[in-house]
């Protein structure tokens, strides 16, 4: 099967399409969980609780899907979200190596790189 970009086109569209879905499918069933568990109780609105700091994190979001938590679930679909995009550029970067596009692959190279710093500084530091 010969690569074009017809065809890295169309294999980005549907990395697109299935991660959107995907995410939306995820969130919407947190929420729906998360309205069953939790919708009939009154949130102390005068009282301000932050996210405890585990629950930030990759490890604390997928400890929390494992329990059954609808707020983890809810975040793991947010990340699914964020992640779409980069699984985005390293299927072009995988097309553009297939191609052998080198000028393409050096670019798409260096803004995956630069994703991935982005996603694992702010983990570090958030």
């Amino acid at each position: 099967m010969k690569v074009t970009d017809r065809s890295i086109e169309e294999m980005v569209s549907v990395v697109l399409r299935l991660g959107v879905t995907i995410s939306g499918l995820i969130v919407l069933g947190g929420g729906i969980y998360y309205l069953i568990s939790h919708g009939r109780e009154h949130e102390p609105y005068h009282v301000f609780a932050g996210a405890d700091s585990m629950d930030r994190t990759l490890p604390g979001i997928l400890h929390g899907v494992l329990a059954r938590r609808s707020r983890s679930i809810i975040q793991l679909g947010l990340l699914t979200l964020i992640l779409t995009p980069i699984l985005r550029v390293a299927f072009s970067l995988v097309g553009f190596a297939l191609e052998r596009d080198r000028k393409f692959v050096v670019i798409t190279s260096i803004v995956l790189a630069v994703l991935i710093y982005s996603l694992v500084n702010g983990q570090l530091n958030g």
